[in-house]
């Protein structure tokens, strides 16, 4: 059919321009409907949680304090510049931070698709046509324009409630990247102190090396004059040669902490640059715990639980609102501009069409799959409860270990400590008895290898309490939370690109 003639038949027909006066009639009554939201609207559970945190302290058990070891930063907690660098550096490389920020974007593009359902969709097309009627031997050439509009009525909150489990899943992706960024800080503080500790004991064991040397070279000058035996020399042997065992292998495990740390720090296998020894390290002189309430908003795993929670919430509600009738608006315009022969004057001719519409549709049979929905999305609410209850329980079970082992470890070191002094006064006087002749060399090599398993196991010990010190802040949820950044750690940590939400 020619196009004028199909265009001039549907304007003809009755197609005219809608009286706007009753669309907007039909919008505020659609918004004033909007209101309506089936589902259950999110409230945060009770949970009964510990008045304090469970301490083995011999006297009576610490109250918890409002000032907390976990709001300091990181950058304030470790004040090994030679750390905060390496911080710094898997801050901005790692890839496991990466992958999350990346999520994150991904989850803020999902919001961007839930929402769109809230606004008229429309869609454009343009149609050119020309040519030659082969019965009236007429030409013509018409442009036609054409716009699809259709709007779906949210009356009982199903795109919104879908709108409101996308905007939680962002923000659980968000918490989710805290995590990592909690969990890579204290891994890679925790990896530089085992470091520090190997170095040490790396250390100790090569001035043992150094001073056994010295002391065989005694042993078989007084053998020379006479005044030591075989024996002797064998037995001064035997320390040497247990010290010059362990230096290898101490090597290998420095190595592959290194390792640890550079995979850790997103490149490849190398050396890692040391700060002060683990014996200049500093402790701080009090650890507060905190109050156990504000452990809930702390952790960034909690505060992510609880936005998974939210979201199979709000899913409820797209389940329940699947029940109801789905209404949409339509409505289409366009028109024709061109030119025909057909016409003496060739005069431009210029045609619109106006529609608009409803659709309205109601499931009536499904075979129970909007119920078996409704269940499925309940069930999910119920273990997304039960996995935000774990998170919590988990979390003071993780700072009450933690609590318990920094207490304990500070005080093996303290001990380690007395007994390697004793342990050096033992040797010097063990020595000073050979020497004069009062005793054999086997009590001299007993205290020698006594001091030198002390000292190794006073640098673990040391290792073992700085390491406890990490956990516990980050059991605590220390300085990683979104609302107490600096601009200094915004700056550090690699931040989601922006999205339309």
């Amino acid at each position: 059919m020619h196009p004028r003639n199909s265009l001039s038949n549907n304007k003809r027909s009755g197609w005219r321009i809608p009286n706007f006066a009753s669309i907007a009639g039909v919008t505020l009554v659609a918004a004033f409907l909007a209101g309506c939201m089936v589902g259950p609207n999110y409230h945060r559970p009770k949970v009964d949680t510990p008045a304090n945190y469970r301490t083995l302290a011999p006297e009576a058990p610490a109250q918890p304090q409002a000032s907390s070891y976990a709001d300091l930063p990181w950058w304030e907690v470790f004040h090994d510049a030679k750390l905060q660098e390496l911080i710094r550096t898997a801050l901005n490389q790692n890839y496991d931070l990466q992958l999350a920020t990346e999520r994150i974007n991904a989850a803020r593009a999902e919001l961007t698709i839930a929402r769109s359902s809230l606004y008229p969709q429309v869609a454009g097309e343009a149609n050119f046509v020309g040519g030659k009627d082969s019965n009236t031997q007429s030409r013509f050439n018409f442009l036609l324009l054409g716009a699809d509009a259709a709007f779906q009525l949210d009356l009982f909150g199903k795109l919104r409630r879908a709108t409101e489990a996308s905007r939680a899943e962002v923000l659980a992706t968000e918490d989710a990247r805290q995590t990592v960024v909690m969990t890579l800080v204290s891994d890679i503080a925790a990896d530089y102190y085992t470091l520090l500790q190997l170095d040490l004991q790396l250390e100790i064991t090569r001035d043992t090396v150094k001073t056994q040397t010295d002391s065989i070279k005694l042993t078989n000058s007084r053998l020379n004059h006479g005044v030591a035996t075989r024996l002797d020399v064998l037995q001064a042997q035997q320390v040497l040669d247990t010290a010059n065992a362990q230096i290898p292998d101490l090597e290998r495990l420095i190595a592959q902490e290194e390792d640890a740390i550079s995979i850790l720090l997103g490149g490849y296998p190398q050396a890692v640059p040391r700060g002060q020894p683990l014996v200049e390290q500093a402790l701080p002189p009090e650890v507060p715990a905190g109050l156990p309430s504000t452990l809930i908003e702390r952790r960034p795993d909690i505060r992510e639980a609880e936005q998974v929670l939210v979201a199979s919430n709000a899913e409820i509600g797209v389940a329940k609102a699947a029940f109801f009738p789905n209404i949409a608006l339509t409505g289409s315009g366009g028109g024709a501009f061109g030119r025909s022969s057909a016409f003496s004057s060739l005069m431009d001719t210029h045609l619109g069409i106006w529609s608009y519409g409803a659709q309205v549709s109601q499931p009536i049979f499904t075979g129970g799959a909007l119920r078996g929905n409704l269940r499925l999305a309940e069930s999910q609410n119920r273990q997304a409860l039960i996995l935000y209850r774990q998170s919590i329980q988990r979390a003071f079970g993780e700072v009450s270990d933690a609590l318990i082992g920094y207490q304990k470890y500070h005080d093996v070191r303290v001990r380690q400590e007395a007994t390697v002094a004793d342990l050096e006064e033992t040797l010097h006087l063990s020595k000073t008895r050979y020497q004069g002749g009062t005793t054999t060399y086997l009590e001299v090599l007993d205290a020698q290898r006594s001091l030198y398993s002390a000292e190794l196991t006073l640098a673990d010990a040391r290792g073992n309490e700085y390491r406890s010190l990490v956990q516990l802040y980050k059991s605590l949820g220390g300085g990683w939370q979104a609302q107490n950044e600096s601009a200094q750690a915004s700056q550090l940590v690699p931040s989601p690109a922006k999205t339309n939400q």
